[in-house]
């Protein structure tokens, strides 16, 4: 199954929790036990697993993201003056793979999944979530 979720940023660089829209997407497909991957579409976004609990966890990874990759040096920023948000983009990755057990999404206590914008602000981000089940030992998939 895949399902996709649309997002609005609002700030140019900014992690947004998206954990409850990757459950539902889950829940809604019914699998037990299996993986979701969640892929970030765009050159410059990604998808990160970092900690929920408090809000400096990600203001910190924007300050640090900013401090190694600053704007407005880079070759390409005489294009498009966003160099440094491509750089930023393939540092962290544009997607996670998740397990899920028993309908649950692997995650720990601290645990959430974050969408990293960093060309912002966008009226329009999508999220690709496919939802693989586990195959019983001897099955095939369809």
């Amino acid at each position: 199954m895949r399902k996709t979720i649309h997002l609005r940023t609002d700030a140019r660089e900014t992690l947004l929790d998206i954990t409850p829209q990757v459950i539902a997407c889950v829940n809604e497909s019914g699998v037990s036990d299996g993986l979701v991957a969640v892929y970030a579409q765009g050159a410059t976004a990604g998808i990160m697993i970092q900690e929920n609990f408090d809000d400096s966890v990600q203001t910190d990874v924007v300050e640090l993201l900013r401090k190694l990759i600053p704007r407005g040096v880079w070759r390409h920023d005489a294009q498009d003056g966003n160099g440094d948000s491509h750089l930023k983009s393939g540092l962290v990755g544009p997607s996670e793979t998740i397990p899920i057990i028993n309908g649950l999404l692997g995650l720990s206590t601290w645990q959430n999944i974050f969408f990293c914008e960093f060309d912002g602000p966008r009226r329009q981000r999508s999220v690709i979530c496919t939802i693989l089940p586990d195959l019983a030992p001897g099955e095939e998939r369809p």
